[in-house]
């Protein structure tokens, strides 16, 4: 039997990358899955590729950092589909690249709204409506950026490290209540999100994998789908045991 077979799943950010392979995987595993994004495009093209292979899915549009977005996209979830049973808070940016003094204060408020205050929006959702219906999963995306330093990113560190620690609050506060809650921190993953991070760093002269591959033991950085497969996994009853812990896939980046 598929992993999650007749399950109700969300997934933010799902528009490209992460976000798009964990939705197709919940389809391939038996689920229904509701595809949010704040690129209606991206999302729609999300939906007609789960639709294409026989999954079930629709699209909800949404910026995280909007309450009022964040209520829409659980109750179009629960009117369309009854009840929510997994959530992936996958939606996140990167922002500019500074050294902290240099920083902007735009680009810390624009990167904490979305990263800290969307995970924290979307948490507080999902877990109300799981409470209705006797439990769920939840897993967030954090990051290796939620783990160590990283110079130049301190307010994406910051924000990474903060969904990591509301991670471990949120299942210290709803285990007993049969709510599971993990997060994952990947490291270089073949991303829009982490082009964009190797051409701030070196202003194009080398390429995301000239750039990302030396930093992995490894020996390469990783696709979207060796993430989306652990997220699914950590919503499945296979991984029951599991809550409140916050998982590398990284190639061994933080062994280092």
């Amino acid at each position: 039997m598929a992993m999650i077979s007749g399950k109700v799943t969300l997934v933010t950010g799902a528009a490209a990358g992460i976000g798009r392979a964990t939705a197709q995987i919940f389809a391939d595993e038996g689920a229904k899955v509701v595809v949010s994004d704040i690129d209606q495009t991206g999302g729609e093209e999300t939906v007609s590729l789960i639709k294409d292979t026989g999954g079930d899915a629709m699209f909800v549009k949404a910026d995280i950092s909007k309450p009022e977005d964040v209520a829409k996209m659980i109750d179009e979830t629960v009117k369309a589909y009854g009840r929510l049973d997994c959530a992936c808070n996958n939606a996140g940016i990167e922002g500019k690249i500074a050294p902290l003094a240099e920083q902007t204060i735009e680009n810390f408020d624009a990167i904490l709204s979305v990263n800290l205050r969307g995970t924290f929006l979307c948490l507080q959702a999902e877990i109300r409506q799981m409470l209705s219906n006797g439990g769920g999963a939840i897993v967030n995306l954090a990051s290796v950026a939620g783990l160590i330093g990283f110079p130049g990113l301190s307010p994406y560190t910051a924000s990474k490290h903060a969904v990591n620690g509301l991670t471990k609050n949120a299942a210290l506060e709803y285990g007993k209540q049969g709510i599971r809650v993990n997060s994952v921190c990947p490291g270089g993953i073949d991303t829009r999100m982490l082009d964009s991070l190797a051409e701030q760093s070196t202003g194009g002269a080398q390429s995301t994998r000239e750039m990302m591959e030396p930093l992995h033991p490894i020996g390469r950085i990783g696709t979207p789908r060796e993430v989306a497969e652990l997220i699914v996994w950590l919503c499945s009853d296979r991984a029951g045991f599991m809550s409140g812990t916050n998982i590398p896939v990284d190639g061994g980046f933080v062994a280092q």
